[in-house]
C-alpha cells in the first residue's frame, strides 16, 4: 500500500511505479532517514502530539529498523517505493497502531529534503579529507623534490625552468579552492528543512528549531517553500565535485605526458600503472587518464542537474528525485579518484636529470637576456626585439646562442653566466615565484594554509 492510497480508488499501475521507484538507489539514505524520523518524533513529543510511551515505541521500532538494515535482514517489499517508504512500513510492522503516527506533521518532501541535507554533509566532508591528503602528498613530494627543475610551459612550449616544487605546489593551491569551496558549500546547505511539511508547515505545535538543533544543523528554514524545492546544495556540489574532476584531470594529463619516452620525466609505480593485453613492453597510465576522462562525466551530471532545476514551478515537482543518481554518481568518481591520484603521486619516480635536461637548453634564458638588458637601461621591447633575434638567427644557423650573445655588442661576455645550467630558475626571487627563496617560503605559506584548513574542517564537523 501506497502512502497516498487513501485519495485514489485503484492502487497504481506496475508500469507508473516502475518508472517512478527509486529505491535501488535511495537505498543509501537509510541512516540518514533515520536520524530524522529520531528528531521528528522527538520533535512531536515536545509539542506534545506524541506520549511519552508512544515516543518510546518508535525510537525503539526505529533503532531495530537500523539494527535489521545493518545485519542485512531488513526485508524489502514490491510495495516499497522509496527508502523513505520501506521505513516507515517497517516501523509500523514492528510498533503497530503507535507506527502510523511517526508522520504526522511530515511529507516526504521535507523528510527527503532533510535526509538529503544531511548525507550530503557528511559525504562532501569526506571528500574534503581525502582532498587534504592529497595536498599533504604534494607538499612532501614539493619538499623531497629540493632543487630539482624542470621547463615550465605555455602553449605545451618550453617558457622558462621552474622548480619540481613550485610545480607540484601549483596543483596545490587549486586543491585549496576547491576545499574553501566544498566547506563554503557545506556551510550554506547546513539548513534543516524539516518541518517545512509538503510546502506550507503545519498547524501542528511543530518546533523546527529544536529539530534542527536534534539533527546539528546549524539554522532551520525561513520559507517552507523555499525548504522543499531548494535543490540549490546539489548543483553547488555538483559543480565543486566537477570542478575538482577538472583539477584531477590536469594532473592526470601531466602525467600522461610526463610518463612518455618524449617527455621522460616521470616512472610510475608498478601498483599505479597496467599494462598491455598484448604488447609485452607497455606500461599503460591508466589512473592518469582515468582521472582525465572522468571528468567529462562529472561535468554533465552538474549540466544536467541544472537542466532539470531551470524550469520548475515552487514548490516540489517529482523532477526532483533526479537530483540524487547524480550526486551520488559523482562522489562515487571523485572518491576513489582522490585515492588512486593520491597513491600514484606518492609513489612516482621523478627523473630529475631528464627534467633539468629538458630545461637547461640556452635558449631557455631568453628572457633572462632580456631582462639583463633591461638592467642596464635597454627598453624592454628593444631589449626583447635583441634576444628574439638572436633566438632566430641561433636556430636558422644552427649556431649555439652563446656564441651570438658573446659577439653582441649590447650582450658580450659578461652576459654568459645567464645561460649556464640552473641559473635561470635561481634568478626567479619575486614573491609567489618559481626561484629557491620564494618557493620556501611559499611551502611555508602551503603547509599553514593546510593546518588552517584542516581546523576549518574539524570545526565544522
Amino acid at each position: 500500500m501506497t502512502l497516498w492510497s487513501g485519495r485514489f480508488g485503484e492502487g497504481p499501475s506496475d508500469e507508473l511505479l516502475a518508472f517512478t521507484v527509486s529505491l535501488p538507489f535511495d537505498k543509501r539514505l537509510a541512516l540518514d532517514d533515520l536520524a530524522g524520523s529520531r528528531a521528528h518524533v522527538r520533535g512531536l513529543a515536545r509539542g506534545g502530539i506524541l506520549r511519552d510511551d508512544e515516543v518510546g515505541i518508535l525510537l525503539t521500532a526505529l533503532d531495530r529498523v537500523q539494527e535489521e538494515m545493518a545485519s542485512d535482514a531488513f526485508k524489502f517489499q514490491p510495495g516499497d517505493e522509496d527508502i523513505h517508504t520501506a521505513i516507515e512500513r517497517r516501523v509500523t510492522e514492528i510498533a503497530g497502531a503507535v507506527g502510523a503516527k511517526v508522520h504526522t506533521g511530515r511529507s516526504r518532501n521535507d523528510q527527503v529534503a532533510t535526509a538529503f541535507r544531511l548525507f550530503t554533509k557528511r559525504e562532501l566532508r569526506a571528500i574534503v579529507a581525502r582532498v587534504l591528503t592529497l595536498q599533504h602528498t604534494l607538499l612532501d613530494r614539493a619538499v623531497a623534490a629540493e632543487d630539482v627543475y624542470l621547463p615550465g610551459y605555455t602553449h605545451l612550449q618550453r617558457a622558462q625552468p621552474v622548480l619540481l616544487a613550485h610545480h607540484l605546489l601549483a596543483h596545490g593551491w587549486a586543491l585549496s579552492r576547491d576545499v574553501d569551496r566544498l566547506l563554503q558549500t557545506i556551510r550554506r546547505l547546513d539548513v534543516s528543512p524539516l518541518g517545512a511539511g509538503a510546502l506550507a508547515g503545519s498547524s501542528l505545535p511543530l518546533d523546527p528549531d529544536f529539530t534542527a538543533n536534534e539533527l546539528g544543523f546549524t539554522a532551520r528554514f525561513e520559507n517552507s517553500l523555499d525548504a522543499v524545492s531548494d535543490r540549490d546544495f546539489v548543483a553547488e556540489a555538483l559543480f565543486d565535485l566537477a570542478l575538482l574532476g577538472v583539477h584531477l584531470s590536469r594532473i592526470g594529463e601531466e602525467f600522461v605526458l610526463w610518463s612518455t619516452d618524449e617527455f621522460g620525466f616521470l616512472h610510475l609505480d608498478d601498483a599505479y600503472a597496467t599494462g598491455s593485453s598484448m604488447l609485452p613492453q607497455k606500461k599503460n597510465p591508466d589512473v592518469a587518464e582515468l582521472a582525465r576522462g572522468k571528468s567529462g562525466r562529472l561535468i554533465g551530471h552538474l549540466t544536467g542537474m541544472l537542466t532539470t532545476l531551470k524550469g520548475l514551478p515552487l514548490a516540489y515537482n517529482r523532477d526532483l528525485q533526479e537530483d540524487k543518481e547524480p550526486l551520488f554518481d559523482a562522489l562515487e568518481q571523485v572518491a576513489p579518484a582522490l585515492a588512486a591520484v593520491t597513491g600514484m603521486l606518492r609513489t612516482a619516480t621523478f627523473d630529475a636529470v631528464r627534467m633539468q635536461a629538458a630545461a637547461d637548453t640556452e635558449s631557455s634564458s631568453a628572457v633572462d637576456l632580456a631582462e639583463w638588458l633591461v638592467e642596464r637601461g635597454t627598453p624592454f621591447r628593444d631589449a626583447h626585439a635583441i634576444v628574439g633575434g638572436l633566438v632566430r638567427d641561433s636556430l636558422e644557423r644552427h649556431v649555439p646562442l652563446s656564441e651570438l650573445v658573446e659577439a653582441h655588442p649590447a650582450l658580450g661576455a659578461e652576459a654568459l653566466p645567464l645561460l649556464e645550467p640552473g641559473t635561470a630558475v635561481y634568478r626567479r626571487t619575486t614573491p609567489g615565484g618559481a626561484g629557491p627563496d620564494p618557493v620556501r617560503a611559499q611551502v611555508k605559506r602551503f603547509r599553514e594554509h593546510l593546518a588552517v584548513d584542516e581546523d576549518r574542517l574539524a570545526a565544522d564537523g
